[in-house]
């Protein structure tokens, strides 16, 4: 069967040379004679899978040497109680910006641990833009801010980095890491769930200065204690060692591919051609402000909800699947992550014009 285009939000596609090496080392892994999925986790072969995959997010990231890369169970969402644990442990404040809906979900987790105080908040606005926030929005005792860099639900990114001075940055890359280059430096925590940019579910990454490490309370969890998980190479238990071993096949084939200059460039190009049409046309509906507007998710609708509805039927039967807005929200929303071809795009805008051909005055 032939493959579709899929822009699925995540669980993501995947870049087809990424799935022909992993089906090749599915049944035999190298010269193991297992497959990667059968292996122990404490064997030679995956020791090097891990350091691998660990070296490879160092090299694509250019991340400082005095940062720990981990490598942890339970996606971004585990992060949300991770954070707290681990570093609410000062003043017990931390401060949240809210712009969709996992920095909201991320705040209320926080606020079982201690005082959370929402800096700056879109959500008045049904989050179609990014808060703007100055030094003086973030409590000078607060012990860190957080906030979501890419809005997956609602099709925004933050145009600028925080100034939170002293105060630790966290921020939940989820849906953009990777995808252009960071500074890694002027963030204390960046963690992301694999399955959008960086490989596939059941793996959170979390890249922390070393600085951030050993303040866990007693209570916390040893699955989630960074310290543990430092000490012990992310491997305190056994890890999710097929995740891992994606993420370090991502991760290579970014490299191959230019390293994350290439991958800015090929996003922008890629978010130009839907931003574009969208812009110079009159059918579908674009609710996102374009300060704040994403290169990773562009969501869009009509004025018929059941417009949208015939809408994502008939691009799926065109080979454009996963085109549906989440529930929060509707409409419809294409995920154009690092794997997602530029020809993917050239085709969702063609039949975008032809659906509005079609129906624009129906």
């Amino acid at each position: 069967m032939e493959r579709v285009y899929n822009f699925s939000a995540g669980p993501s596609t995947l870049p087809l040379e990424v799935l022909q090496k992993a089906q090749a080392d599915l049944v035999c892994y190298g010269n193991s004679g297992m497959s990667i999925m059968e292996m122990s986790h404490r064997s030679a072969d995956f020791e090097a899978v891990r350091a691998g995959a660990e070296d490879a997010i160092r090299r694509l990231l250019n991340v400082p040497d005095n940062y720990k890369v981990l490598f942890m169970h339970g996606g971004a969402t585990a992060q949300f109680a991770a954070i707290p644990l681990n570093l609410m442990n000062g003043s017990g404040k931390a401060d949240y910006v809210l712009s969709g809906v996992f920095s909201k979900k991320a705040s209320v987790e926080a606020k079982k641990y201690g005082d959370v105080a929402i800096a700056a908040s879109s959500a008045g606005a049904n989050f179609a833009f990014v808060p703007a926030t100055t030094r003086e929005s973030f409590r000078p005792d607060a012990d860190y801010v957080h906030i979501c860099f890419n809005n997956t639900i609602f099709g925004t990114r933050f145009p600028y980095i925080p100034d939170t001075g002293d105060i630790p940055l966290v921020a939940d890359m989820s849906s953009c890491i990777a995808s252009e280059p960071i500074d890694v430096s002027k963030f204390g925590v960046i963690y992301a769930g694999a399955q959008k940019n960086f490989g596939i579910a059941g793996v959170g990454i979390v890249i922390i200065r070393e600085d951030l490490i050993g303040n866990a309370r007693e209570a916390t969890p040893a699955i989630l204690n960074y310290q543990l998980m430092a000490e012990n190479d992310s491997m305190y238990n056994t890890p999710p060692c097929w995740a891992m071993y994606m993420t370090k096949l991502v991760c290579d084939w970014l490299i191959e591919k230019g390293g994350l200059e290439a991958a800015k460039q090929r996003n922008e190009e890629k978010a130009a051609l839907l931003y574009d049409y969208l812009d110079h046309q009159d059918f579908y509906i674009a609710p996102v402000d374009q300060a704040s507007r994403s290169i990773m998710n562009v969501v869009f609708r009509t004025e018929d909800p059941e417009l949208d509805k015939l809408f994502v039927s008939e691009a799926a039967k065109a080979g454009l699947k996963s085109l549906k807005g989440h529930k929060a929200v509707g409409g419809i929303r294409a995920s154009i992550y690092n794997a997602m071809p530029r020809e993917g795009v050239e085709k969702l805008v063609a039949f975008m014009k032809q659906f509005a051909a079609d129906h624009q005055s129906k």
